[in-house]
Formats: structure tokens, C-alpha cells, sequence
């Protein structure tokens, strides 16, 4: 593997936490599909969608079913019980240490349907980051999905899922509130591109441009030229960015990583939301019907479908789905992991990252914690770790980060 062949993924993981240069596996929404069109009855077709896409893929008598207890992954079981009312059904939960637990409410939904319930405990969320990286073979460091691929491998032959509700649906409220009220009518195409990116508040840095070294030769155009077609055109701007949102990390990150994950466990992953006829469906429903602005809730029909099925007073409003705190994780094993390995880091030495950029930021955590410079070290981290296991070939995969 060359590193120069490498360098606009590198560039654009380390910027959007996606790669549009990789070739997916999918095709590209573009700006017709979200063109609105009259749905009579969508809420019944919607369900029919997800409940057939059950029907086709589930052919064992035994699953396995991702749970965090959100809108998604409830809808999911909800209708897979309906669907194979005697099929055994295994729900995994993820638990991160010194993170939000959600575990309990999921315990209670998996009560609900009758599914055996088990809950994984992480301690150290980085301490499989070079196995998961050599499965991979790209420089993420969010691999919540190898634990829960690794975990219901053990337990049935695949794994069903709710993902694609975020994107399909109107899920990423937080980004969409601050999108809308930063926005105005006379912003040009780029504006828009660079407004999307600052509303990323965990992956987004100001000095982004500092973080590379000569090698890297990154430019900030070559990175809105990816994003800029999706703001430029006739579409509302709340419609816009679901066009960003659905050929991001959906397409580049999401399903290319996961798929070698389920690959690799031999794990037959099933997610109904992301049905063929779904993906063709939901874009063209008005941007209303998905997300209320007024209230920033998302996901309307499918809260509307669940509500069906299971009391309200099951569903967090808030949900956070399978993620880490990580300024806790930071504080607890991330900031030691980092110093070891970008102390000398091959990537600083390589010019690949600036010497400069990584020590001021060091000691400015030191600090003042900053999730989004948090977030961009333990990018750094997985880089490093990539590096050292496809470039210099000096790291052994099976390396567990402690401290």
C-alpha cells in the first residue's frame, strides 16, 4: 500500500470522518430524488417497506439485532416480532465507559418483544482500534460497529439494524437547527459548504489547514469541491443538506466500513430502513413530513409507525444511539494513547502532520478540554496507527492500546 495513493482519503477522513474519493459500492442521491412529490398513505407504505424487507432477508430462525433503545433500532425490532412472531431474537447493547447508559431502556424494549437481552461493556474504546483498522484498512477511529459485529457473531449469523433512519428521514437535528438559523437566501453555493461543515461541531476545527504538513500539499478547495454540487442547485436549503448528509457518511463511511466488518465475521448484516424501495421513497417526501423545524424533531414517520407498536414512555426523546463521551475518553485513556504514539509519531517525521500543530494542541487540551479538537486527535491516533501497520509495517494488528 503507497501513501500517496492514499493521500485525498487521508485528507477527507481526517476533515469530514467520510471519503467521497473511494468508489462506493452505492449510487449517488442527486438533486432529482429529493424533488417533492405527493405521498398519499406513506405512513402505511413505509411500514409495508420495512416489514417486507424482514421478510426477505431474515430466512434463519435466530438474529441478532443491534439495540440502543432509539427510534430506529425500536422500529426495527417492533416489526421484526411482527413480522416473525417465533423467531429467537438476540438484542446487543453497547455500553462505553463514562458515557451516557442507555442500556436499561433498551433492556426494557427488548422485555417488550421478548428478546434476549445482552449488554456489552467497553472500558477502553481504543484498545481494538488497530484490529479494527487492519479490517478496515482505512484511518477511522470510531469502531463502535466492530464491537457489535464481533459481539453478535457469537450469537447468530446475522445482524439486523435500523441504520439509515438519520439519513432517509431527517435525523440529525442538531446540525440542522444550527444550519438553518446561521443561513441566508443571499449565501453563495460555497458559503452554504462551508456553513454545513462548521455545524459539524465534532469534526470541524478552524485551523484545519495547520494540521497538515508539506506532504500532505491539502487545500481546502479540493475538499468543498466534493460537497459544493449538493448546494448547488434548486433544492430548500434544510433539503440541500439532506442531500449532503446521504452521500456522506452514509455512502463513505458507514456502509463501506461496516460492510468489512460484517465481511470479516462472516456476519450477514439486514437493514430493512436502507431497503431498495425505501432509499427510492423517503427522498421525495417533503422535508416537512421528515423534520418539524419549528419543534427541530426528525424522524416524524417513523416516530409516528412506532408509536403503533410501544408506549412513548419507552423511547428517550433525546437519544444518543451508540456513542462515547469523548472527553471522558479522552481523560480516561485517550490523552495517554495519543502522546505514546504521535510522541514520535511516523506521520509528524514523514511530513504527513505538522510538529507544530500537534504540540500546541496537546497543551491546549491540557487546558481546556475541546471535543472537536478531541475528536481530531484520536483522527490523528487512527492515522498513526494505519501508518504503522500498511506503510511502515511495523505494528502487529493484533496490538491492544492501554495505558
Amino acid at each position: 500500500m503507497e501513501i500517496n495513493n492514499n493521500s485525498s482519503i487521508i485528507k477527507e477522513v481526517l476533515s469530514l470522518r467520510y471519503c467521497p474519493s473511494i468508489k462506493s459500492t452505492k449510487n449517488k442521491f442527486n438533486v432529482n430524488d429529493f424533488m417533492p412529490e405527493e405521498k398519499l398513505d406513506y405512513l402505511k407504505h413505509i411500514e409495508n417497506c420495512i416489514s417486507s424487507e424482514i421478510k426477505k432477508e431474515v430466512s434463519d430462525n435466530h438474529v441478532s439485532v443491534a439495540l440502543s433503545g432509539g427510534v430506529d433500532s425500536t422500529l426495527v425490532m417492533a416489526l421484526l416480532r411482527k413480522t416473525k412472531p417465533d423467531i429467537k431474537i438476540d438484542a446487543i447493547s453497547l455500553k462505553f465507559a463514562d458515557s451516557i447508559d442507555e442500556t436499561e431502556i433498551a433492556g426494557n424494549i427488548a422485555n417488550k418483544f421478548n428478546a434476549d437481552h445482552h449488554v456489552i461493556s467497553i472500558e477502553n474504546f481504543l484498545e481494538y482500534l488497530p484490529k479494527a483498522i487492519s479490517i478496515i484498512k482505512m484511518p477511522f477511529w470510531d469502531i463502535h460497529w466492530f464491537h457489535m459485529v464481533k459481539t453478535s457473531s457469537k450469537y447468530s449469523t446475522s445482524l439486523v439494524s435500523g441504520d439509515g433512519g438519520d439519513e432517509l428521514f431527517g435525523g440529525y437535528t442538531f446540525r440542522y437547527q444550527k444550519f438553518l438559523t446561521n443561513f441566508n437566501s443571499d449565501m453563495t453555493p460555497l458559503q452554504r459548504v462551508k456553513l454545513y461543515l462548521e455545524c459539524h461541531e465534532r469534526d470541524w476545527v478552524p485551523d484545519q489547514d495547520e494540521l497538515f504538513d508539506s506532504e500532505a500539499n491539502f487545500s481546502w478547495d479540493e475538499i468543498y469541491s466534493k460537497i459544493i454540487p449538493y448546494f448547488d442547485n434548486s433544492l430548500s436549503p434544510i433539503d440541500q443538506v439532506f442531500l449532503a448528509d446521504i452521500n456522506g457518511k452514509l455512502l463513505y463511511n458507514w456502509i463501506p466500513l461496516n460492510s468489512n466488518f460484517h465481511n470479516f465475521f462472516n456476519l450477514k448484516p439486514i437493514t430493512p430502513i436502507l431497503s431498495k424501495e425505501l432509499k427510492k421513497f423517503a427522498p421525495h417526501l417533503k422535508n416537512s413530513i421528515k423534520y418539524n423545524q419549528n419543534k427541530n424533531i426528525g424522524k416524524i414517520p417513523l416516530r409516528e409507525i412506532l408509536s403503533k407498536h410501544i408506549s412513548s414512555d419507552l423511547i428517550t426523546p433525546n437519544k444518543q444511539g451508540f456513542s462515547v463521551n469523548t472527553i471522558n475518553l479522552w481523560n480516561s485513556h485517550g490523552k495517554e494513547i495519543c502522546q505514546y504514539y504521535l510522541d514520535n509519531a511516523r506521520i509528524v517525521k514523514d511530513k504527513w502532520i505538522s510538529e507544530i500543530w500537534v504540540k500546541k494542541h496537546l497543551k491546549r487540551l491540557d487546558e481546556k478540554p475541546d471535543v472537536r479538537y478531541v475528536n481530531k486527535f484520536l483522527g490523528l491516533l487512527a492515522f498513526e496507527i494505519w501508518y504503522r501497520i500498511f506503510i511502515t509495517k511495523e505494528m502487529n494488528p493484533e496490538t491492544k492500546l492501554s495505558i
